[in-house]
Parts: C-alpha cells; sequence; structure tokens
C-alpha cells in the first residue's frame, strides 16, 4: 500500500543516490561555496567530485555553506503537497545549523498555502550519516505502515535520543583554519599525533569530550564507547562516514564486526557540506545504543 506522505531529507545525509531511491527518500541538496563559485551538493556529487573537493582542501583552499532558506524549502516540497501527500521533513541538527528555523518557517506557509495537508519537520539532532540512519529507521517505519504523527513520534521519541555520532578529526590544520582550535594546538597535536574525539550531544550540538593518540587507540576508543552506550548488534547496522578515507573506514568496520559480530555496514564519503567543516581525513561512526551524552 502506498504511503500518504513522503520523507524528505537534506543531502548532508550523506547517503549514496541509490540507497535514497531503495528508501523512496526525496533530497534536498544543501550549497556549498569554493573560490567564488556556489555548488549543489548532490548525493551523486555531479557538480564537484568529492575526491576533487577534498584534494582542494588540502590544497589550501576553503568552503563555506549556506543555510536553506523556507522559499527552497517550499520549492522542494510543493511537488508532494500537490500530488495530494504530506510531508516528513527531518533536518540537520538545528545545533550546527539555522535551516531548522526557516525549515518551520516554510512548514506554515506551505500548510496555509495547501489546506488539508501536512509537513512536519524534525531536528534530527544529527548530521552526516547520523541523519542516513534516522531515514534508515524512518523508511522502514512508512512502509510498515506507521502514519504520518507516529513515525514523527517514532523518530524523535525513540530513534534521536539513542543516535550516537563518534566522529575522529585527523586534520587538525583544517580545524584551525576553522576557528575551532589555536594554531599551537594544531601544530603540537599533528606532531604529536593526537586525534581528537568528537560526539553530538542530546542537544544536537557537537563537542569534543576526549583526545587519543594515533589511529590504534582511535579504534579501540570507539569500540569502548560501543560498549559503554550498550551497543546491540543482533540486526543492527552500523554507519560510517569518512573524508575521503575509506581504508580506515573499512579497517574501522572489520574491528566492529570482529567485537560484536555486526552484519550490517553503510559506508561512505562526507559530503561537501559537513566535509567543509570537518576537513579531511575524518571518520564518524554511528549507531543506535543507550541514550546519548547530555548537554
Amino acid at each position: 500500500m502506498e504511503s500518504s506522505y513522503k520523507i524528505v531529507v537534506d543531502s548532508t545525509t550523506d547517503l549514496t543516490p541509490e540507497l535514497a531511491q531503495e528508501w523512496g527518500l526525496e533530497v534536498i541538496p544543501y550549497i556549498f561555496t569554493m573560490d567564488g563559485k556556489d555548488y549543489f551538493n548532490h548525493l551523486d556529487y555531479r557538480e564537484l567530485s568529492v575526491k576533487d573537493f577534498y584534494n582542494a582542501l588540502r590544497d589550501g583552499k576553503m568552503a563555506t555553506t549556506t543555510l536553506v532558506t523556507a522559499a527552497r524549502y517550499i520549492e522542494a516540497w510543493e511537488p508532494i503537497l500537490k500530488e495530494g501527500k504530506d510531508v516528513l521533513y527531518m533536518c540537520l541538527s538545528s545545533m550546527l545549523s539555522k535551516s531548522y528555523e526557516q525549515s518551520i518557517l516554510a512548514a506554515r506557509e506551505a500548510m496555509e498555502a495547501y489546506p488539508g495537508r501536512k509537513v512536519i519537520t524534525i531536528d534530527s539532532k544529527a548530521a552526516s550519516l547520523g541523519q542516513g540512519l534516522l531515514a534508515y529507521y524512518a523508511a522502514k517505519a512508512r512502509d510498515n505502515g506507521k502514519t504520518l504523527e507516529e513515525n514523527a513520534a517514532y523518530i524523535t521519541e525513540e530513534l534521536v535520543p539513542r543516535l550516537h555520532h563518534w566522529v575522529v578529526a585527523d586534520d587538525l590544520h583544517h580545524m584551525r583554519r576553522g576557528g575551532r582550535i589555536s594554531g599551537a594546538s594544531a601544530f603540537v597535536g599533528t606532531m604529536l599525533n593526537i586525534k581528537p574525539i568528537i560526539t553530538i550531544l542530546d542537544s544536537g550540538k557537537l563537542v569534543p569530550l576526549s583526545k587519543v593518540r594515533g589511529w590504534v587507540k582511535v579504534r579501540e576508543h570507539i569500540q569502548e564507547r560501543m560498549d559503554e552506550y550498550k551497543f546491540a548488534p543482533t540486526d543492527q547496522p552500523v554507519f560510517i562516514a569518512h573524508s575521503d578515507s575509506i581504508d580506515m573506514a573499512n579497517q574501522i568496520a572489520d574491528d566492529i564486526r570482529a567485537k560484536f559480530g555486526t552484519k550490517e555496514f553503510i559506508i561512505n564519503d562526507i559530503g561537501p557540506v559537513i566535509g567543509a567543516h570537518t576537513g579531511p581525513g575524518t571518520i564518524a561512526v554511528v549507531f543506535l545504543g543507550s541514550e546519548r551524552p547530555k548537554a
């Protein structure tokens, strides 16, 4: 039975186009700017390949991002509403972007313009494949018959509070350029092979929690956090996002498979919109567990 609503996500979900199509997702491409030129961050990277993007960052170029306006949301939702369907929209964390505020304004305008139709917007309190993992479960819930309202409650009340992102930033000099750490910290950290461990709190805010030295310790740390936050591997997938670091992503997947017996992994690139802020060499491991760290 065809659903009465469609699930809409941002391109910051960092899914492959094939998965977005398989799961029946509508995708709004965010915009990033490099060398004075604007690009749409389509999932297939048709305007600038992800490899070229990260090579440009390594060469010292900077990228910036732009919020999605209410007008762009309405433009994206209108074909769905005209079709007589409702919209369930999951946005990049409101603590990382002001786009969520724009989506709320857009939802009000859209429902006024299309009486009888509903638009529910959700603050995912997530980023990259964290949003992707929510989309995975939301699509399953829709296909299993959950209504628009039931699915929205399922996502916000059951999934979001247990959604974990454990992120490792490799390029400290990129973090310095982004104003996240000092030049001295970047220099010393790079010399000592220090890797900051970052997470997204229950509020949706991105914060550093600890530091380890070297990738061997990183891999151990991730397994410890999965234990601590009670990852239950039975039939649960793990999503791993990386910024031009597929070999390390695969190594971490092998670690998790060996320790937990996990069978299903989704591994994909961190796209340019999120990558503009993380830099190359970043790894993010995403899973459902017990309640995530609090603000």
